[in-house]
This record gives structure tokens, C-alpha cells and sequence, in this order.
């Protein structure tokens, strides 16, 4: 600034330092191109956002499901495990009356003939 010149001020335009066509303008074209590439690039981010929300959106109503379905297998896998397990004891039983059964045969007749 010790050269003399008053300050640059964009609002006031220049006293013919520059000609009209001259290094401003391309000096404000390029900074509109890097405007437009910026914005460009933000609303490309924007429009990646969104998608992702609604990509996690779609993703919790998969996880709901999900979960709701593997409440539903755990509630039939304990039915059919205590069902199972009634057919084991019932076998059990049957198993246990059997013997006796065939242990009665056996005693009672020897029992008898050796009296």
C-alpha cells in the first residue's frame, strides 16, 4: 500500500487500472467455476445422505422383523422341546411299566413253583 494505491474495495469499481475484460473478470470466472464445483460437490453429499438415511431406515425395519421372527422361533423351539420332552417321559414311563411287567411274569411263576 506505501505504492500509492488506494485499497481494493470489489464494490467500487476500478478507475480504469484494468481493462474491462481483462484479468477481474477471469479472476471471477474461475472463482464461479469453484463456486459450481463446491455446490456440486454438496449436493452430491446431500443426495448421499439422504440415500443412506433411507438405506438405515429400511435396515431398522429389517432388524424389527428380524427380531420379531426370532421371538416367534423361541417360543415354538421351547414348545416343541417341552412336547419332546413329555414323549421322552412318556416312553420312559411306558419303558418302566413294561419291565415291571416282564419282571412279574418271571418272579411270580418261580416264585410259585418254588414254594
Amino acid at each position: 500500500m506505501s505504492t500509492g494505491q488506494e485499497p481494493y474495495d470489489p464494490y467500487i469499481p476500478n478507475s480504469g487500472a484494468a481493462p474491462a475484460g481483462g484479468a477481474g473478470n477471469n479472476r471471477t470466472q474461475a472463482l464461479q467455476a469453484q463456486i459450481d464445483d463446491t455446490v456440486g460437490v454438496m449436493r452430491d453429499n446431500i443426495n448421499k445422505v439422504s440415500q443412506r438415511g433411507e438405506r438405515l431406515d429400511a435396515l431398522q425395519n429389517k432388524t424389527d422383523d428380524l427380531a420379531a421372527s426370532a421371538q416367534g422361533f423361541r417360543r415354538g423351539a421351547n414348545r416343541v422341546r417341552k412336547a419332546m420332552w413329555w414323549k421322552d417321559m412318556k416312553m420312559r414311563i411306558w419303558l418302566g411299566i413294561g419291565i415291571a411287567i416282564l419282571i412279574i411274569i418271571i418272579v411270580v411263576p418261580a416264585a410259585s413253583h418254588g414254594l
